[in-house]
């Protein structure tokens, strides 16, 4: 299954699964843009994080993808990538505004967190408790992360979170009326 065509390799995308009743999580291995991305070459870790199956490395961010799943029972599929337009808001102090298309609008811009390092345990905390009311977070000078309920919701969240930052560029860009 092709995810999304970024080519990028610090993007990463995972989904839960269970084997014989062992809760296990796919996710995408380390250094392998998402267009390549396929169920073949997904690793397997179990809920701690241990790798179970695969080559490679899982990524770096699996640790934030858990507790994202541990704080959030109803998601099952997590999104976190580095698109263009998205991650040069999170960059500024431009907000990327929240459009029909999210559901229902109860902010007027999409949530974000401050800067932590990737990959470090103030990400990971940071990040699962600014989505526990959320399904899209922008992180600050970093990239997004998105959830759903499956792995074409997360995805169509994070296709439209960058397209709302374009629509959102644009509209800074040409000016508002």
């Amino acid at each position: 299954m092709k995810v999304w065509n970024i080519p990028d390799t610090s993007n990463n995308v995972d989904v839960p699964e269970e084997v014989d009743d062992d809760p296990l999580i796919l996710i995408t291995p380390s250094g392998v843009s998402l267009r390549d991305v396929t169920l073949g070459n997904l690793i397997v870790t179990d809920l701690d994080g241990e790798k179970m199956e695969g080559d490679g490395e899982p990524s770096s961010e699996t640790g934030m993808h858990l507790e994202i799943y541990r704080k959030r029972e109803d998601v099952e599929a997590i999104v976190h990538t580095h698109p263009p337009y998205a991650t040069g808001f999170s960059f500024t102090d431009k907000k990327i505004p929240r459009f029909e298309g999210f559901g229902e609008i109860k902010a007027p811009y999409i949530a974000e967190i401050e800067y932590t390092v990737p990959g470090s345990i103030d990400l990971v905390e940071s990040a699962s408790d600014g989505l526990i009311n959320e399904d899209v977070l922008l992180l600050r000078n970093h990239g997004v992360v998105t959830v759903g309920p499956d792995i074409f919701e997360a995805v169509l969240l994070a296709e439209f979170t960058e397209s709302s930052a374009k629509t959102g560029f644009v509209i800074q860009v040409l000016g508002r009326k």
